[in-house]
């Protein structure tokens, strides 16, 4: 069986190290998904929108994978009506990530981007045209044994910078959702605050949050994914978590829903990324498959 899945992984990094583009056929399927590669290595776990304009909408995304000659970052393009196309992007760093599992822009900054893995090491990176280099690295505070970070977000609130970081928690075992002031200029988080979120929804096998989203009115949107394995069955959903508030204090706390709203389905797949347009309801959605590969969908899941 072990030597099984390494010759899945050893086909699958051939396949996805094609560049995206040379997938031209890449139709949306009939449940509105985009494949955007091929494989195990080609899933995609986090994504920040880049760009938008008349030619559609730009994502970088990441990939989890450990190992090297294995991407770990691409950025694709979403034209109106066709399928999607990007590029496979070097990693300009002294150290290889190792299971990238979220992405979030930098407010305010162009080009700018923090990367999470797993272990809640974080990347602060520069995206340039056909790499990304890294300016800085950091790991989140309060990291406990077991924990397994799936979401990182920033977010501008009452003036401050906030990160917000979760804990994908399993079944029984609960998500763990972060939030700090981050002083941006030494990478110095404030008192964090904690609060568990439990789903019901997908009901078995979930990992309770598999990414975060912000608005910059405080909304926290989660999304939820089961995993029985690399061949499925996958099942996901969108939710409604609550709020980022701030204290008397003035430190950022999560205000989390005793059992989140639930807002959409989507069966088959299993999201492990969201991120939402500017303004706007709608967000893109982003799937690791596993053996299936990743795709991208639009999505009207985003909170005001």
């Amino acid at each position: 069986m072990k030597s099984l899945r390494t010759a899945r992984r050893r086909l699958a990094a051939v396949l996805a190290g094609l560049s995206l583009a040379s997938l031209p056929g890449a139709a949306a399927g009939a449940d509105g998904w985009l494949p955007t590669g091929q494989g195990i290595t080609a899933g995609i776990s986090g994504i920040a929108v880049a760009a938008q304009d008349g030619a559609g909408t730009e994502v970088l995304v990441v990939h989890d994978n450990k190992r090297p000659g294995e991407q770990r970052v691409s950025r694709i393009r979403i034209p109106p009506g066709s399928a999607p196309h990007g590029e496979v992007l070097s990693w300009d760093g002294e150290r290889l990530p190792v299971d990238l599992e979220a992405l979030s822009a930098v407010p305010g900054a162009d080009g700018e981007f923090v990367a999470l893995e797993s272990s809640g090491r974080g990347y602060h990176l520069l995206l340039g045209q056909d790499a990304v280099r890294v300016l800085r690295e950091f790991t989140v505070p309060g990291v406990a044994p077991g924990d397994n970070y799936e979401g990182f977000a920033l977010t501008v609130q009452a003036g401050r910078l906030v990160a917000v970081w979760a804990h994908r928690g399993q079944d029984q075992d609960p998500a763990v959702l972060h939030t700090a002031a981050l002083d941006w200029s030494g990478l110095v988080f404030g008192p964090q605050r904690t609060a568990g979120v439990r789903v019901l929804y997908p009901p078995e096998n979930v990992r309770h949050i598999s990414d975060v989203h912000v608005s910059p009115s405080g909304r926290v949107t989660v999304t939820s994914a089961s995993d029985a394995g690399d061949d499925g069955p996958f099942d996901s959903a969108v939710h409604d978590a609550g709020s980022v508030l701030t204290g008397f204090d003035g430190q950022p706390w999560p205000a989390v829903r005793e059992e989140p709203v639930r807002l959409a389905v989507f069966p088959g797949h299993k999201i492990e990324a969201l991120d939402c347009l500017p303004g706007a309801v709608r967000g893109v959605l982003g799937t690791d498959d596993e053996n299936a590969g990743g795709s991208l969908r639009p999505a009207e899941v985003c909170l005001p």
